[in-house]
């Protein structure tokens, strides 16, 4: 059983009927309403009919008039970083247009120098940002250590990429992480250069750039850590969050548990973690079924490519607009080069009978999971491991059949359609770019599918997910990829009872049913009754964990 159980003893706080709104309850495939829900000790003791739930309720209930408003289960994301999010919610936010405003490197410095603060840079002893993007800058090209040299060359910058796969890093910043030009790339990982000379140029990617986000972006104090855990889980909580996914949990893991030691987590927070520290931390306490003060560890995450918009994902066939500096036959790489190393990570999983979740972006990382993971499931069986492909942007069709037959799960990730799709068709074509994040077909294929924010790549915001699944409209107004739209209904199930399916808590979770916990959302419209343009739009007006207000936006 995860969270609490639901035969807890009665505390004697009168119940809560909630009424005067849509309740959707998320049973079933098609949309059901109740006209009242009641909660007793953070459980759901009746949903029904509103005579029989002033009887359930008992004497001396509580009243809770919705005015209109729509009740829901809690938003599971499908995959995000949970311990990033406050990089995100602290850090200067250098997200374009519409999310913010960051659409030319002139304005990024400008972000920078407002945010280059002594009590900023106190938190990490760097001055760090997230959220640049490339692909929409007016410069089309990355920032270099010379653009942030404008900032400031006293003090260390690190900025990190909307995918979460590159940072950049001025020219103290570099001096101080020991990267010069007599540093070797390593596996896994690019360190650019200068034109013509092995003088980094500031753009670390994927494991040139991973491991030292880390040093730059963790707080340095225990006053910072606590700010910045605050900052990360308020703006979860904003946003509808009631359980939270750390999807690559390394050193962070400690932060998370010594919040939970501390009683301080307000949600569910499940973490996995990276297959480079499972020796580490896999035997702890916290590597279980059950959560202990809201957190858990569900299990491991596997990194095999990096991002499509930033051209590190692992193709079959080359991009059609390389990077630059690269040759023309250049397809992304891999993370993990060798099947044999893989194969060994796997194998532990499934000797310890670990969840294991595996980004894989391109269709070549695709073919490198299916083609490992295959064997080991006929030695070890795969009846409920429920493994998990993460993103899958560019998983082709076939691939999808042996998914399906592999019974594992894909967590999708359509807000690229709106932030990325036209991108993406350039760099691999409109007939392959109208295929990213194809959620019908995974459906009409037999997979359990999610979807999620992989947060702070975006914003925590899953009403804009579910507005991106159904819509597939690119930030030029174009459709990528009609046939692959979703159902309002069915892109709330893929942030409620499907991710609930997920993570193994479906009994608990996912729907407003009686004996579930009493994890709920309340927005300002019903996603179903108002024009697919308009759900992007929708509110968070309330967050309740286990019967407990956590948020409550100020009208």
């Amino acid at each position: 059983m995860w969270g609490c159980s639901n035969s807890q003893k009665d505390t004697g706080i009168p119940a809560i009927v909630y009424y005067g709104g849509d309740i959707l309850t998320m049973v079933g495939d098609d949309p059901s309403y109740v006209e009242a829900l009641v909660v007793k000790d953070g459980i759901i003791t009746f949903a029904g009919n509103s005579d029989d739930a002033m009887k359930a309720a008992g004497t001396g209930h509580q009243m809770v008039n919705l005015e209109g408003k729509t009740l829901i289960p809690g938003f599971i994301d499908g995959h995000a970083h949970f311990a990033n999010f406050s990089v995100q919610a602290i850090g200067a936010l250098l997200l374009p247009s519409p999310d913010a405003d960051v659409d030319n490197i002139p304005t990024l410095i400008e972000k920078l120098k407002a945010w280059n603060t002594p009590e900023n840079r106190a938190l990490t002893g760097w001055i760090f940002g997230t959220g640049f993007d490339d692909s929409v800058l007016e410069e089309k090209r990355f920032p270099t250590k010379h653009d942030l040299d404008r900032v400031t060359t006293e003090f260390p910058i690190m900025i990190m990429h909307i995918s979460g796969h590159f940072a950049v890093v001025n020219s103290k910043g570099l001096e101080l992480l020991g990267i010069n030009a007599d540093s070797k790339d390593p596996e896994g990982g690019i360190i650019r250069r200068e034109p013509n000379s092995q003088e980094p140029n500031g753009v670390l990617e994927e494991l040139a750039a991973i491991p030292h986000m880390l040093k730059a972006m963790s707080p340095k104090t225990p006053e910072a850590s606590q700010k910045f855990f605050d900052a990360g889980q308020d703006m979860a909580l904003s946003f509808g969050y009631t359980t939270a996914q750390e999807g690559r949990a390394m050193e962070n893991h400690e932060m998370l548990a010594k919040m939970a030691e501390e009683n301080k987590l307000k949600l569910d927070v499940v973490s996995y973690i990276d297959y480079l520290y499972v020796d580490r931390y896999m035997g702890s306490k916290w590597n279980s079924k059950s959560y202990l003060n809201h957190y858990r560890i569900g299990g491991m995450k596997v990194t095999l490519d990096g991002s499509p918009q930033g051209r590190t994902a692992w193709r079959t066939e080359p991009y059609l607009i390389p990077p630059d500096g690269a040759d023309k036959d250049y397809a992304g790489y891999p993370a993990i080069p060798s099947d044999s190393v893989l194969s060994e990570y796997y194998r532990k999983a499934l000797e310890n009978n670990w969840q294991t979740i595996t980004h894989t972006n391109g269709d070549a990382a695709v073919d490198q999971m299916i083609r490992t993971l295959n064997p080991l499931f006929e030695e070890y069986g795969n009846e409920d491991r429920r493994f998990v492909m993460i993103h899958g942007q560019y998983v082709r069709f076939d691939q999808l059949d042996e998914l399906a037959k592999m019974k594992i799960i894909a967590s999708l990730f359509p807000l690229h359609t709106f932030y990325w799709g036209d991108w993406h068709k350039q760099l691999i074509g409109d007939s392959l770019g109208n295929r990213i994040s194809p959620t019908r077909t995974a459906l009409n294929k037999g997979l359990n599918i999610t979807i999620h924010t992989d947060a702070p790549v975006a914003l925590p915001n899953l009403m804009r997910v579910v507005w991106t699944a159904v819509s597939r409209v690119s930030r030029s107004g174009d459709i990528i990829g009609e046939e692959e739209r979703l159902s309002p209904y069915e892109a709330l199930q893929a942030i409620t009872s499907w991710s609930a399916y997920q993570h193994f808590e479906e009994n608990t979770k996912g729907t407003l049913e009686k004996g579930k916990l009493a994890d709920l959302v309340i927005l300002d419209k019903n996603p179903l009754k108002v024009e697919v343009a308009d759900i992007k739009d929708i509110r968070v007006m309330e967050t309740i964990k286990e019967g407990e207000t956590v948020f409550k936006k100020m009208e």
